[in-house]
This record gives structure tokens, C-alpha cells and sequence, in this order.
């Protein structure tokens, strides 16, 4: 029988099952309540408890079985697999219906339960982290043992050189030795994620302000759509935009000036990023410049300021706290991107502060190590393991200052509100 037969049979039972017990432990309750003894929850929650009790384990051990059978290799017959989870429904069904009494809290089971999936789910984010954290780290440690980390962290050079003929033990062809200096990659990282700032906070700021405390209602019905397409579009497009036409016109501008650039620089994709970010920003911030109390507004025009005023003394001090998070939001999002890059920006770590000039990022550099037939126990394909457990360390760090500056600015605005 093919699997999806089996989930088919095993789900419409399971269907099945539960609306027995549902309908036999609301009939059980509610004849013990018309037989005038009072009862800890309605007969309804009764039903639901049962239910729960019966699909509940049931699925869990289907859960468990699949989870054996697929990752630790064991060999159980499916047909087994979906009579014993159909017996322990059985099971619990009869369990849910004996526990229907008077003296039984069904609503506080079942908020138990609810409480428990919560948990859960909230558990899976973090397990999540935690497995893509071990994950980097123990490839990260293969290539720290081939590297020296002190060489990865200030080296100024990144040239695998023959490390993926070395993994195939045929070091011997290649001339060049490989070296690992990450300082160029981070350098164009941090040079393109700064310009895509330089563009989008001042831009996607101004744009909310505008949104919330100027724009008629139909305007702002029009514009916050429009302006939040933006992050809809494909960043494959984003890269044509950035290679064909905002290069173009830097050269062309840069020339006009006297300046040489290149048509693989760093300014374009910084530009398109920060294009790209706006409603990362605007969206975000309009959400909380609206969350402001009006009482804050009225009470600030009534003390005679203007509304420039009060926009910049009272309503953004206010919003600082969700503005900061959305600029973060957006820096971890700049931080990330590499199609833009590839296209506009090149492949080539190049250490240098003018953005005219071509350069590469972090996560253009996993992608080219992590592609290709190189051999995976290479140093050059484990570097991209430890890029990436630099850039997480990076990422992490200016979420923790984030944090740390929002809560001092909002006890200093609690202070002065005092």
C-alpha cells in the first residue's frame, strides 16, 4: 500500500475516532448534568478534552515512528505504524470518556495542553538557532583546524588558491598558496551595507512621518501599497536594475567630475539595497509613529509647539524604540543580500575604501565556495562555514547593542516624562 493511502486511512480514522469520543464524552457530561450534579466545565469542553486524548497521542506516536524511520534508518513496517497509533486513539478515547466526571477541571486540561503547544512553539525558534548555530560551528572548527584563525580574522588577502586540489590530494598542481584574509569580504559588506542605510533610513523615515502625521487618507491608502511593493520585487530584478542602470549613470556621472569608476562598483548595489529596504523602514516606523498617543500630540500643540515641532520633540523621541528595531531589521536584511551584489558589484575581494571601485560580500563569497565541484572537505568550501559563523557572531552582536540602546532610551524618556 502506498504511502499516501496509509495517510489517508490514517487520517480519515483519526477523523473518525474523534468525533466518537467528542460526541460520546459531551453525552456522558451532559447527562450527568441533567442529572443535577454541578460539574467544573461545560459539556462541550468535556468533548473536546476527549478528543484531544484520543488524536493527541495518536499523532505523537505516528511523529515518533516517522521520525526513527527517517533519521535514524530502523526498519518499521508502516502497516504496523498506523495500527498501533490507531490503538493508542483507541486507548485514549476510552481514557478521555472515563475521565468525564464531575470533579474533573476539563477546561483547565485543555488550556494545559493549549499552554504546552504554545510552549512549543516558541521552543521551536530557539532549537532552530540553535541547530543552525552547531551546524556552522562544527565545520567552521574542521577549517579553523587547516587555518589559522588569527590569519582569517586580519588577514587582507582572500585567495583559496589550490586548497580544493589539496582536499583531492593534488596539491602538487597548484601554484598559488591559499589565503584566507576575510578583512576584504567584511570591508565590502560593511561599505554596502552603510551605503544601502545612507539610503533607505533617512528615505523610508521620512516616508512614514509623511504618512502618519500629513497625508490625507487617501493618499496614505494609495501610497503605503505602492510603497510597499517594493519589497515584493525579486532581487534578481533589483540586480538588472542595479548592473544596467544605476551603474551606468555613476560612471557617467563620475566621469563628467573627472573621476575614474568602474562598472562593477559598490555604490550601485548600495543604492539599489537601500532602495530595496525602504519599506523594511517606512512600513515599520509608520506602524509605530502611529502607535504614539494622540494625548502626546494634543497636549504638546496645546503647550504652543508647532507640528514640526512636536513631530521632532515629541512623536519621534516616542517611536525611537520601534524605529531603531526597524533599522535593524533592515541592516540584518542588507547584510544578508547577494544577488544585488553579484550582479552590480562583482565577485572580486578587494580591500579598499572607494565604493567606485568593484568589491564582494560575505555572503557572495559562501555562495561561490558552496557551488561548483569543489571538494567539500576543502579549506575553500569549510571557509564558507566560517564566514558565516563570523557574520552570525557580527549580526548577533548588533542585536544585543540594539537592545541594549533601546532600553536606555527608554528609561531616559520614562525619566523625563516623569
Amino acid at each position: 500500500m502506498q504511502t499516501n493511502q496509509l495517510l489517508a486511512m490514517f487520517s480519515g480514522s483519526l477523523l473518525l475516532l474523534g468525533l466518537i469520543a467528542y460526541f460520546l464524552a459531551r453525552g456522558k457530561a451532559a447527562r450527568v448534568r441533567a442529572s443535577g450534579t454541578s460539574m467544573y466545565a461545560q459539556p462541550d469542553q468535556y468533548g473536546w478534552f476527549t478528543v484531544m486524548s484520543t488524536a493527541g497521542p495518536a499523532l505523537a506516536v505516528g511523529a515518533v515512528g516517522s521520525f526513527v524511520m527517517l533519521l535514524v534508518g530502523a526498519e518499521i513496517p508502516p502497516l504496523l505504524l498506523l495500527a498501533g497509533s490507531l490503538v493508542v486513539a483507541c486507548a485514549g478515547l476510552v481514557i478521555g470518556v472515563a475521565m468525564v466526571r464531575p470533579d474533573f477541571h476539563a477546561r483547565q486540561a485543555i488550556e494545559r495542553v493549549i499552554r504546552f503547544f504554545l510552549a512549543g512553539a516558541a521552543l521551536i525558534s530557539i532549537f532552530t538557532t540553535l541547530g543552525i548555530l552547531l551546524s556552522i560551528v562544527f565545520e567552521a572548527i574542521r577549517f579553523f583546524q587547516m587555518q589559522s584563525f588569527w590569519d582569517f580574522i586580519t588577514g587582507t588577502t582572500w585567495n583559496p588558491g589550490a586548497s580544493f586540489l589539496a582536499a583531492a590530494g593534488r596539491a602538487e598542481e597548484g601554484a598559488s598558496a591559499a589565503q584566507f584574509g576575510s578583512v576584504p569580504l567584511f570591508a565590502g559588506t560593511f561599505m554596502i551595507t552603510f551605503i544601502a542605510m545612507l539610503v533607505a533610513i533617512p528615505i523610508g523615515l521620512l516616508a512614514a512621518i509623511y504618512m502618519a502625521e500629513y497625508a490625507p487618507p487617501k493618499v496614505r491608502t494609495f501610497a503605503k501599497p505602492v510603497l510597499e511593493v517594493l519589497a515584493g520585487i525579486p532581487t534578481v530584478v533589483y540586480g538588472f536594475f542595479a548592473a544596467i542602470t544605476v551603474a551606468p549613470i555613476i560612471v557617467g556621472i563620475a566621469g563628467f567630475f573627472g573621476v575614474e569608476a568602474s562598472f562593477n562598483n559598490a555604490l550601485a548595489p548600495g543604492i539599489v539595497m537601500g532602495i530595496m529596504i525602504i519599506p523594511f523602514i517606512s512600513s515599520l516606523s509608520d506602524d509605530v509613529i502611529n502607535s504614539v498617543p494622540n494625548s502626546m500630540r494634543e497636549g504638546s500643540l496645546a503647550l504652543g509647539l508647532t507640528k514640526g515641532e512636536m513631530i521632532r520633540d515629541i512623536v519621534v523621541p516616542a517611536a525611537l524604540p520601534g524605529i531603531i528595531s526597524a533599522s535593524l531589521l533592515a541592516v540584518s536584511r542588507a547584510l544578508g543580500e547577494t544577488m544585488i551584489v553579484v550582479m552590480a558589484a562583482g565577485m572580486r575581494p578587494n580591500l579598499t575604501a572607494n565604493p567606485l571601485e568593484d568589491m564582494t560580500t560575505v555572503t557572495v563569497r559562501i555562495v561561490a565556495a558552496l557551488t561548483g565541484d569543489q571538494e567539500f572537505a576543502s579549506a575553500e568550501t569549510l571557509s564558507a562555514f566560517a564566514l558565516g559563523l563570523v557574520l552570525f557572531v557580527v549580526t548577533l552582536s548588533l542585536n544585543l547593542v540594539s537592545v541594549i540602546m533601546i532600553r536606555r532610551f527608554r528609561e531616559k524618556y520614562r525619566v523625563n516624562n516623569l
